[in-house]
């Protein structure tokens, strides 16, 4: 690739477009236009131009808010996504043409074949009969991990003659077809850089909570719906909130009941808390009459597909405000077990994968016998190569390219350090940064929640219960309310006994409540504690032998001190359960059919 280099200024203090600088006021066909900054004017320019474009916009909202824009009135835009048909699309072709008009078609990548198929009915070769433009094309690498075809019109678009991708964000392309592309630098001669502050934590609620604090109109950026649902609840701010996701989501929060929600982005809707998914991180204009305060939210261990590339990511939220921005903050942890990895080093590793599945491959379809066949299937199936291929089982190269690029900018999360280094040095804003720790942090609440056997889920509770008592701030309480939210009997049973009790009773769940019924006894007598104690050893629709009967009400009744005035044996239950006399394998008992115990 051959990169060459366009100025970009300042003209009567007014900002330049690419139909200022471009020659020809076009994009040049087989280029890749690296513009810098959002907001130049790549699409706008394609629509203005004089010949019939198909322009490829990364999803539904960005193409709706442009064929809804009052610039592009007159432009004879037509919008093909999800709910369009091939039959649509002709029918728009037709009455162009009979006015006399260009064709300006946007669609998602997925709806791409439905334009080709109208073309193929209009007689006309979209190969050479229009312009190709794919916008944000740094999204075929950073969807492909997630969307199986949004590089669906990739092969038809190397057989177009006239064809150009578009970002201000683009990022490298192994696709060996790119090799005859020039890429189309724009260099801005003012400066452009925005200022960032970036908030490491060990604990985001509280963070977030902090920063959010009288804000008033501010946009959040949160590439999680779960997430986002979760902060608004904690932070009692759903009735000033409206989410822009996509559509699946909308589903979702409309099922909890949450109906102020989008798939499009609409002023009418913005709230307080305005929060925003990875579709509107890229293309949708929002032009406000006020410089918003923006936020992005990242968490590294509930999810690390919320983290922010600053090269992509970053540069992209922000750029979605045409009128600018206020104060810019980025708030997030870190997560030690990120690997820290170069580029080059990631992709040795995916040639070793490569090459060893396509070893495993040819053993498979030279195999002698039906066993080796089965064994070398098996290694194919669980090859991680495997999700580097297509449906068709050819290689993707935007699939790998996304595995490498994902890879390499989780390391940068790895600490704080590195990700504030990573930030200064993308060239895009200049950072400040500040730390925020608590006692407990991101790390020791997943370990409870990711914790399926009781036991350890409780010791672990018990050593962050050790880190945090005695509580001395509101924040330590909102701590202790999160930890009581996941299992309330052992954060009492730690304030009433203590942590060497618990262990003691070895996190038995019996006897750490009859440990807990006698410190009540013992500090306050209610009366109750026999009963209390008694219904933690029997339980109903149990059948229990006359001698364990007669031992642990003797037990129960010598913890408290209790001398009943008659004589304790096995018939001593029925004061306490409805029983019935059974005999079990020749032993004497009872069934204990419902308690009297209120």
């Amino acid at each position: 690739m051959i990169t060459k280099h366009i100025e970009i200024g300042l003209v009567g203090g007014r900002r330049q477009y690419l139909t200022d600088v471009l020659p020809h006021k076009v994009i040049p066909t087989n280029t890749i236009l690296y513009k810098k900054l959002t907001g130049l004017g790549a699409t706008y320019g394609e629509i203005k131009a004089n010949r019939n474009s198909v322009i490829i916009e990364p999803n539904k909202p960005v193409i709706i808010g442009k064929c809804n824009d009052p610039k592009h009135r007159d432009d004879n835009l037509f919008g093909v996504h999800d709910n369009i048909y091939a039959e649509d699309i002709l029918r728009y072709m037709i009455r162009s043409q009979k006015q006399g008009k260009r064709i300006k078609i946007l669609t998602t990548p997925e709806s791409f074949c439905k334009v080709r198929n109208a073309f193929e009915d209009m007689d006309m070769d979209i190969r050479f009969d229009c312009f190709l433009l794919f916008d944000e094309c740094h999204k075929i690498i950073k969807d492909s991990g997630f969307r199986e075809h949004i590089s669906l019109p990739m092969d038809l678009f190397f057989e177009c003659e006239n064809k150009a991708l578009v970002s201000a964000t683009p990022l490298e392309f192994t696709d060996p077809r790119f090799k005859d592309f020039n890429i189309l630098e724009i260099v801005p001669t003012f400066s452009y850089v925005q200022n960032l502050h970036i908030i490491t934590t060990n604990n985001v609620l509280p963070t977030v909570k902090k920063v959010l604090q009288e804000q008033d109109k501010c946009f959040i950026f949160c590439n999680s719906t779960d997430m986002i649902y979760e902060l608004m609840i904690r932070l009692d701010i759903l009735d000033k909130s409206a989410v822009f996701c996509s559509e699946k989501s909308v589903e979702k929060l409309k099922r909890a009941k949450f109906n102020n929600v989008t798939d499009v982005w609409d002023e009418s809707k913005m709230m307080q808390y305005n929060w925003f998914t990875s579709r509107f991180y890229n293309a949708v204009d929002i032009e406000l009459n006020f410089k918003p305060n923006v936020f992005l939210f990242a968490d590294c261990y509930i999810a690390d597909y919320t983290i922010f590339d600053p090269y992509t990511d970053a540069v992209q939220c922000v750029g979605r405000f045409r009128n600018g921005v206020g104060n810019i903050c980025l708030v997030t942890n870190t997560n030690p077990r990120f690997n820290i990895r170069s580029k080059d080093e990631l992709k040795g590793t995916m040639e070793c994968l490569r090459f060893n599945y396509e070893q495993i491959k040819s053993f498979y379809a030279y195999a002698t016998t039906n066993s080796a066949r089965d064994a070398y299937k098996t290694l194919l199936e669980c090859s991680p190569y495997k999700d580097m291929l297509d449906e068709q089982g050819r290689t993707s190269f935007y699939k790998i390219d996304f595995k490498i690029n994902f890879d390499f900018v989780k390391g940068f999360y790895n600490n704080d350090g590195y990700l504030v280094e990573r930030y200064a040095n993308c060239g895009m804003f200049n950072v400040t940064a500040e730390d925020e720790s608590y006692v407990l942090g991101d790390e020791q609440r997943l370990i409870v929640c990711n914790t399926k056997l009781i036991k350890e889920k409780r010791k672990a509770i018990v050593n962050q219960l050790e880190l945090l008592c005695p509580c001395q701030t509101e924040m330590d309480y909102q701590l202790l309310q999160g930890l009581e939210e996941a299992d309330k009997f052992i954060v009492d049973a730690y304030l009433k006994i203590g942590k060497s009790e618990i262990e003691k009773l070895k996190y038995s769940t019996k006897r750490i409540k009859e440990a807990m019924i006698l410190a009540d006894f013992n500090e306050r007598a209610r009366g109750d504690e026999v009963q209390k104690l008694i219904a933690n050893s029997f339980y109903a629709g149990q059948w229990y032998s006359a001698s364990f009967i007669k031992s642990e009400l003797l037990r129960i009744f010598g913890l408290v001190g209790l001398k009943p005035k008659k004589a304790v044996t096995s018939h001593t239950i029925t004061d306490f359960f409805e029983a019935v006399k059974q005999e079990h394998n020749k032993k004497r008992g009872y069934y204990l059919i419902r308690s009297r115990i209120l």
